[in-house]
């Protein structure tokens, strides 16, 4: 695609229009609701260089009251989506992949993500915050996961805010929340991958890759 020469702003109206994004198939997004799921793809997960990254808690209504997620992690890569519905032993099989150095983690709004990850006695390492990486489109604030996909790829990555805000502590997902995870995760990546391929990172965050991936390489 090539870039234009003047930034227009995309509107909501605007994106509504373009065809809807294209997520994975629903079989090559996993649900993992136990250890025994974990370790079957452990071997899997640890080769993994680059993941679409995000995380889904369950709302808060009540003044004062404090999240008690992440309540489901969501891991990508182009071919597959991980999603897994936390728990104490599946939190403690994140943890080596979420504090590994040389396994990048990329997504939209991660500040939350690691202050949540941070009471859990877990420090997430290796991320990139994409939503202030658009400036060279014209936007010098930041953009959400939706904006971006449309103006990278003109696609309309729908945002429902019932799913957004529904319960994802429960214990079986419906398939909504689960298309709805698996695209914020997989979209995620497919963004990062654009912008580093076009170098359209800042030359810090470009560096940053660069580093996290030739020390993976070289301890592969």
């Amino acid at each position: 695609m090539e870039m234009q020469q003047k930034p227009i702003l995309l509107s909501k109206e605007e994106i509504r229009t373009f065809p809807a994004f294209q997520n994975l198939d629903t079989h090559n997004i996993l649900v993992i609701q136990t250890l025994a799921q974990c370790q079957s793809i452990q071997d899997e997960l640890y080769s993994i260089q680059v993941f679409g990254f995000d995380t889904e808690s369950k709302p808060t209504f009540k003044v004062g009251e404090k999240s008690t997620g992440p309540h489901l992690v969501q891991l990508a890569t182009l071919e597959k989506a991980y999603l897994f519905q936390v728990n104490p032993d599946i939190l403690n099989f994140l943890k080596p992949i979420l504090e590994n150095e040389q396994q990048l983690k990329v997504g939209f709004g991660l500040k939350n993500d690691s202050a949540s990850f941070r009471i859990k006695g877990i420090e997430l390492k290796s991320h990139i915050d994409l939503s202030k990486s658009f400036s060279s489109f014209g936007y010098t604030s930041q953009v959400g996961i939706q904006t971006a996909i449309a103006v990278l790829f003109q696609r309309h990555l729908s945002k429902s805010k019932k799913v957004s805000t529904s319960n994802w502590s429960v214990k079986q997902l419906s398939p909504q929340q689960i298309n709805y995870a698996a695209a914020d995760a997989y979209a995620a990546l497919m963004v990062f991958k654009y912008l580093y391929q076009h170098q359209l990172l800042s030359p810090q965050l470009q560096q940053k890759v660069v580093r996290i991936l030739e020390g993976s390489a070289s301890k592969a």
